[in-house]
This record gives structure tokens, C-alpha cells and sequence, in this order.
């Protein structure tokens, strides 16, 4: 399918929920990843610039994850 990126899918059967699927693994495994909390000093300094942009840590970190920038 042009444009998929091959994440799993959102919507399981309850065949598929109880299996594990490689790619659905993996997308998990990732996202606990790039979620993971960062030292105390990054994870102050990122609230410190959510707080100054009006945007609260989880968005402003979403933004840094989506773009791989700072804003």
C-alpha cells in the first residue's frame, strides 16, 4: 500500500490481539523507547521551554520526537 509505514494495525480481530505480530512488536518496543523519561536535568530544561511556548511537556516533547528538532 503506497504511504503505509508499515506500522500494525489499529483495528485487531480477537485472533490477531491474542497473537503477537513481529511488526506489532517491534512498534511497541519502539514507542516505550522514544518515550522513555529522560535525565532530570533534559526532562526540566524541555518543561522550562513547554511552559515558555504554552504547550505542556507531553506535546512539546511530541513535537521533538515528530520533527527531531527543537522549536
Amino acid at each position: 500500500m503506497s504511504g503505509h509505514n508499515g506500522g500494525p494495525p489499529l483495528e485487531q480481530t480477537p485472533e490477531e490481539a491474542g497473537a503477537e505480530s513481529w511488526s506489532g512488536w517491534v512498534w511497541r518496543r519502539a514507542h516505550k523507547k522514544a518515550w522513555k523519561t529522560p535525565p532530570p536535568e533534559i526532562a526540566l530544561r524541555r518543561l522550562a521551554w513547554a511552559e515558555e511556548l504554552g504547550m505542556s511537556y507531553k506535546a512539546y516533547t511530541l513535537e521533538i520526537l515528530e520533527r527531531g528538532k527543537y522549536l
